[in-house]
């Protein structure tokens, strides 16, 4: 199983012993309608029932009798032929309502293994929730900060389903260049460069106050931030006061050695200004919808606030099955199954980089992901990519992503297109690549 991380296994001996709240003021991060929300009564009971003594009788919440649930059991069998068995009373917490942090076991686990990767400088003043898929967390982390105009910071390309949350608030967008390095400290230091900071720290308005990152593998680019970069990145979010939202889904669809991967920003923060956002959809499945949250106190509880009048909580039956999986699996099987899914995903993008390099060599210009299921293609000789894509590659049945849907700005012209290498065998890529080149 998964084990918390002792004192004595990590260096903390240069980290502060601080509490959040005692520095942070993160009142100014809110929205009024987050400011707002208040606790459901019920949800907080109901959550009383996680330790609950046997002889309560609990007539708090409108719970549905399981006797009259329709399934009984269930037997999943894995690939490796074992079966995965979730016996009666397992099932009751399948279809049952959760507490709204998510399936205490699988937060127990996950916590664990937070600990162990990440090894969070102020652990204490930190908590985790489990959410339906980490976008879920993302899009109520940016309704609690994201007011009507307010700015934003953003690196550029941007995952696009960041960019249909923000839209329809008007946000002003703050676009930092990225590279094969990932975001560039200095840009950042360019778009903040019209404020001092001290005019920002603690204002309330007019100015920036979240970053939004997708560190490894970034979709689309598929390039990570050097560690170099993320530690002179969080310096500038410490001294202009930014809450940095850390979107890593491709953390473990990263190639090479897990020991090897760059420090994430929740490893770095001693101040208590990073949300992350995690996912089980690249490694176990995008349908479970299981993602998680961890970050301040103070912010993870508006999360849970939204959480508990919007979905109440992640799905009951995926969060029990991913838990039992981990069970099943202990900590050697689990990241054992993540070295097989990098494997999977290098062999990929090495057949993707292979075909590019046969077909579009002269036409098309692009990085070497670092990781994930995207090559990032720059079409110098074409203005804009989007007729190219969206006309004459659908007509001889290729489709790709115009760089256009990744940038701030979509009415300007974009050189560049998104490829996923997810799912096309290297045949198909071979004879996709030879369709670009003649298109």
């Amino acid at each position: 199983m998964f084990t918390c991380v002792e004192a004595g296994s990590v260096d903390i001996s240069f980290w502060p012993v601080l509490h959040f709240s005692h520095r942070m003021n993160y009142s100014r991060f809110l929205t009024t309608v987050s400011k707002n929300r208040q606790p459901s009564l019920i949800r907080d009971l109901t959550s009383l029932l996680t330790n609950a003594s046997p002889e309560l009788v609990f007539m708090a919440g409108g719970l549905p009798n399981p006797q009259m649930f329709p399934f009984q059991a269930a037997s999943v069998t894995m690939k490796d032929g074992r079966a995965l068995t979730i016996h009666p009373k397992l099932m009751t917490d399948c279809l049952q309502y959760l507490p709204t942090p998510g399936y205490p076991p699988l937060i127990k686990q996950l916590k664990a293994l937070t600990e162990k990767i990440h090894a969070p400088p102020c652990w204490v003043d930190s908590e985790l929730i489990v959410t339906a898929g980490s976008q879920d967390g993302l899009c109520k982390a940016l309704e609690m900060m994201i007011n009507q105009g307010d700015y934003l910071i953003t690196q550029e390309p941007c995952y696009t389903g960041t960019l249909s949350i923000l839209n329809p608030y008007q946000p002003r967008y703050l676009p930092v260049t990225a590279d094969h390095e990932g975001m560039n400290p200095e840009a950042l230091k360019a778009v903040l460069s019209q404020w001092q900071p001290q005019d920002v720290r603690d204002a309330e308005e007019g100015v920036p106050k979240v970053l939004y990152i997708n560190p490894n593998a970034c979709n689309p680019s598929g390039v990570s931030c050097t560690e170099k970069r993320r530690h002179e990145i969080y310096r500038i979010a410490s001294d202009y006061n930014l809450v940095i939202l850390e979107d890593d889904p491709y953390y473990f669809v990263q190639f090479g050695d897990i020991k090897d991967f760059h420090p994430s920003f929740l490893s770095m923060d001693t101040d208590g200004r990073v949300l992350r956002f995690d996912s089980f959809s690249k490694v176990l499945s995008s349908g479970l919808r299981v993602g998680f949250v961890t970050g301040p106190k103070p912010l993870i509880q508006r999360i849970l606030l939204h959480k508990q009048v919007s979905i109440l909580h992640a799905p009951a039956m995926s969060q029990v099955l991913v838990s039992e999986l981990l069970h099943l699996w202990g900590e050697e099987g689990f990241f054992r199954h993540i070295r097989a899914v990098q494997d999977f995903y290098l062999k990929q993008r090495n057949a993707m980089l292979e075909a590019a390099k046969k077909h579009l060599t002269g036409l098309c210009e692009w990085a070497v992901p670092t990781g994930g299921m995207f090559l990032w293609l720059k079409v110098p000789r074409v203005p804009d990519t989007w007729d190219m894509i969206m006309e004459r590659a659908l007509e001889k049945n290729v489709i790709l992503v115009p760089g256009k849907a990744f940038m701030c700005d979509p009415s300007l012209p974009c050189q560049y297109m998104r490829a996923a290498f997810s799912v096309i065998t290297p045949e198909q890529m071979e004879k996709v690549h030879h369709r670009i080149s003649s298109n």
